[in-house]
């Protein structure tokens, strides 16, 4: 992924507080903000949802909450708050802020959480992922400056794939030619568009560029596929804007990949893989080296196995990045030293395999194929420093005498908050070892993952283990909740903002 360094943080937060105070068509004058294509006279705006998004768009984190819940004591609904926010955080900042779409890649995770909680309950993720969305767009000029407006589509070329068009003017950082060009494509489709955009998004294994287009599709789901425009085009602008494909080797290896092995045409496999062949793709993933990942990926898909297999051998891989973190060494950003939450190797690893894994499942065969080895690429080649067995777990076993799940669990929780990662990550080991059921221990992980802040983390994190889990057979699964309770221990004790707030007005 592309990090930011200290030097272009405090500049990117600068350059926002000026935006905010100069204005948008001032600020691009002085050559201090992009002059999109989209920026102009007209706003882009949501019809009789409006009043509801610059709700979430215009009032202050310290002034919404209040107002969220009365909106729900009158009969507006999760999911339709949920979408609002979504609307809001795209035209405010249009997938360019940092801590913006980590927020907006939370909102549906917590839609999904909140439907796990007893109904008392239920709003509490929601409104702890509002008030964050309200934090970050106030912090960035509210409704003062908009990083979305409408745009004029493109004419597009007969003779080429929109998707190949799409992917040439990102590859020049030319978001106004990026920009109209996909108002064209999704005036078609946005199931075309969404497989269009992602030629864009298999250019650079960078996991906000894959999470975020994920994210996005979902949370169609909530907000309806008549804002597949507003809601994609925030990746389209991320693409332009973040990575450079100069030095990166995916964006020439996919497609020799996908010649080499005649995979376009093809048709998609059936072929089921055994526990075995599972454990031993995920190693190749783990340990091999990206290319040799990408590669057996290629083969095995040519070979005509499973798509959904060859996923989970790459989830697999993915989890085991956070069973063997030896945390982190360095403090970074309030996550202290032996931390393995927020923006870990792990973490981060894991929530990108299960957005490669998503759009393989919703995507048309060509980008089944290809997202697979984007996958498998993405999360090979990041064991560095790893322990060779997954971090304390033997040694934390043999300290473990309970055999109950009432105790197991009462223990868990102790180590929780403790933050003894370890501890708490071979109780859940052992509790799954002894085959009870798997709710209790989702009750207790979720209650942390709502309370705590989690580094802007905690409910994608959830989210992906929640889905992971269901996914994967029983040979491997436990393995999901192994590591979100290590992670969860580690994110323990750190209270989320809004949260305490939200507890008392809904006096829960």
């Amino acid at each position: 992924m592309m990090n930011r360094n200290r030097r272009e943080f405090l500049a990117e937060v600068g350059q926002g507080m000026l935006l905010a105070s100069v204005g948008a068509t001032l600020a691009a004058d002085l050559g201090l903000a992009p002059a999109f294509a989209a920026d102009g006279p007209e706003r882009l705006t949501f019809g009789d949802r409006e009043p509801l998004v610059a709700l979430m768009q215009e009032t202050p984190a310290d002034k919404l909450l209040p107002l969220v819940v009365a909106k729900l004591k009158d009969g507006t609904d999760l999911k339709t708050l949920v979408a609002a926010a979504a609307l809001a955080n795209a035209r405010t900042l249009g997938g360019h802020n940092y801590d913006g779409y980590h927020t907006f890649m939370a909102l549906s995770p917590a839609w999904e959480m909140a439907r796990e909680l007893p109904e008392e309950r239920r709003p509490l993720p929601v409104l702890k992922v509002l008030h964050r969305n309200a934090r970050v767009i106030q912090g960035s000029g509210g409704g003062k400056h908009e990083m979305l407006h409408a745009v004029t589509p493109a004419a597009l070329p007969k003779d080429r794939p929109g998707g190949e068009v799409l992917r040439e003017a990102t590859h020049k950082h030319d978001i106004n030619a990026a920009e109209r060009t996909f108002a064209a494509l999704v005036h078609g489709s946005a199931d075309d568009a969404f497989n269009d955009l992602l030629y864009s998004i298999q250019d650079e294994v960078n996991v906000h560029r894959v999470v975020l287009v994920w994210r996005a599709w979902a949370t169609l789901d909530l907000a309806g596929k008549e804002q597949a425009h507003t809601l994609l085009r925030q990746s389209v602008h991320f693409c332009c804007t973040e990575g450079n494909l100069d030095h990166l080797e995916i964006h020439t290896l996919l497609p020799k990949l996908l010649d080499q092995y005649k995979l376009l045409g093809k048709e998609i496999g059936k072929r089921k893989a055994d526990d075995a062949w599972i454990e031993k793709m995920a190693e190749t993933i783990y340990g091999g080296g990206r290319t040799r990942a990408a590669d057996a990926v290629a083969a095995a898909l040519a070979d005509g196995m499973s798509p959904e297999d060859i996923g989970e051998a790459m989830s697999v891989a993915a989890n085991r990045l956070v069973l063997c973190d030896r945390g982190r060494q360095n403090a970074k950003d309030g996550k202290p030293i032996g931390s393995v939450h927020g923006d870990s190797v792990g973490v981060h690893a894991s929530d990108s395999a299960n957005a490669w894994r998503n759009i393989a499942r919703v995507s048309n065969t060509r980008n089944t194929f290809a997202s697979l080895i984007c996958g498998a690429y993405h999360t090979a080649g990041q064991n560095g420093g790893q322990t060779k067995e997954p971090y304390q777990l033997a040694e934390q076993l043999e300290k473990i005498k309970a055999k109950d799940g009432e105790t197991l669990l009462k223990e868990a929780e102790a180590a929780i908050k403790a933050r003894e990662q370890a501890r708490a990550a071979a109780l859940i080991h052992r509790y799954g070892e002894l085959k009870l059921p798997e709710r209790p221990v989702f009750d207790l992980l979720l209650r942390y993952a709502v309370s705590e802040d989690g580094a802007l983390h905690a409910e994608k994190y959830y989210r992906t283990v929640t889905e992971e889990f269901a996914k994967t057979r029983e040979a491997f699964r436990w393995r999901q909740l192994v590591a979100l309770a290590r992670v969860t221990a580690s994110e323990c004790g750190y209270p989320a903002p809004g949260y305490a707030e939200a507890c008392r007005l809904l006096k829960v």
